[in-house]
């Protein structure tokens, strides 16, 4: 298969949209917990908020007659947590974080794991049921 000239390179992933149930449950975990800055979001005529870390944000989207259902199907307990959809954000250090999250009241469904490259991952449930991995590089 051939393939003409691209127009275009991808730079970066800019960021990841959720519809979610509720907002203010949300940004408690994704500022609250996770520790992302809230940023100012366009006047769009649909409510939500948006997040930033890094370069990278989170878009919410407050579920309505005009988006998708909130949250995730909750995939089956078998599956292995990094083996449905998730989106990973990197943190300082991942490997003690467990017990905190859980104090937390926040659903850790796997980890701490080492990755074959020496990453420690950890994949926790947002309120809506997106999977979120939160990982480490090697020291």
């Amino acid at each position: 298969m051939s393939v003409p000239p691209r127009p275009f390179q991808v730079r970066h992933i800019d960021h990841v949209t959720l519809v979610v149930a509720d907002l203010d449950r949300s940004r408690a975990f994704y500022v609250g917990l996770i520790g992302m800055a809230e940023v100012a979001r366009p006047a769009f005529n649909f409510s939500g908020l948006w997040f930033q870390a890094g370069a990278t944000q989170i878009h919410l989207i407050l579920t309505h007659d005009q988006s998708g259902p909130a949250g995730m199907v909750t995939p089956p307990v078998k599956a292995s947590p990094g083996r449905v959809l998730h989106f990973a954000l990197e943190i300082d250090d991942a490997r003690n974080i467990v017990p905190w999250l859980k104090d937390q009241g926040v659903v850790v469904r796997g980890g701490p794991s080492l990755r074959p490259d020496g990453c420690v991952q950890v994949f926790c449930v947002d309120p809506d049921g997106h999977v979120v991995e939160l990982f480490s590089r090697p020291a």
